[in-house]
């Protein structure tokens, strides 16, 4: 098992006298037997103020995050509430994902404690997250224009548009009636989702895992054309009758 954690942290657990392998091993105890929302307060409480630290340190990375979300025209800035109240967040979507992945709620929570890399994970993780909230608030038409940008249309179709998609439905927002009906009148095709934004929030994180919104943000973060985007063209205005 030490060969998994940083040789920094090996030397300093092999390092303590037994009374303090007794404390560390209770800590240990009383966290994994924890319900998960007792595990989310102790890491929040804990770690939050470390990471942020370790965040605004990192100025360039910061800043490079930033430059993105003003190319998407997401109107968020990094200030240090909104990284606290990420990183709280992370803690809950992890959470959640423990129903499709159990047991590695604590895996994916501890590692940002635990590797000062990780701090990088975070930001891409809110880089990801506001992508994603932008794309559940565009319309159908919108997704439309914006897959068919991308050079790889059907992976981005399936991993990010067709789950919105179903969500939509799913929750009422957008209701496709005589979608199959080739004649039909598809207003629904051009209806901008009316999402207030903590269900906004909670749609996210039941839709996509947290690995799948980090993985968008480091994709972009990486290579910015990652996601082709064209804002005039996607959020230009439909003519009245140029959809039936």
């Amino acid at each position: 098992m030490f060969d998994k954690i940083p040789a920094e942290v090996r030397q300093w657990a092999e390092s303590l006298d037994w009374k303090q392998r007794r404390y560390l091993l209770s800590l240990c105890y009383l966290l994994c037997s924890a319900s998960p929302d007792v595990q989310i307060d102790f890491l929040d409480e804990y770690t939050a103020d470390g990471l942020i630290a370790k965040i605004v340190e990192d100025y360039d990375t910061q800043k490079k995050v930033q430059s993105y979300l003003d190319r998407f025209h997401i109107d968020t800035q990094l200030s240090l509430d909104l990284l606290r109240n990420y990183i709280r967040q992370f803690y809950i979507h992890s959470a959640q994902d423990v129903r499709r992945k159990p047991g590695r709620y604590l895996e994916s929570a501890l590692r940002l404690g635990i590797n000062p890399k990780e701090k990088n994970y975070v930001l891409n993780y809110i880089l990801g997250f506001e992508v994603l909230k932008m794309l559940f608030k565009m319309s159908w038409m919108q997704h439309e224009k914006l897959y068919l940008l991308q050079a790889n249309q059907e992976e981005f179709y399936l991993r990010y548009i067709k789950p919105i998609q179903n969500t939509h439905q799913l929750n009422g927002i957008i209701n496709p009636k005589d979608r199959k009906l080739f004649f039909a009148k598809r207003s629904y095709f051009v209806e901008i989702p009316q999402i207030g934004e903590k269900k906004l929030v909670e749609l996210v994180m039941v839709t996509f895992v947290t690995d799948i919104v980090s993985h968008l943000g480091f994709s972009i973060v990486r290579n910015i054309n990652h996601v082709t985007f064209d804002y005039n063209y996607i959020f230009e205005p439909e003519l009245e009758g140029a959809v039936n």
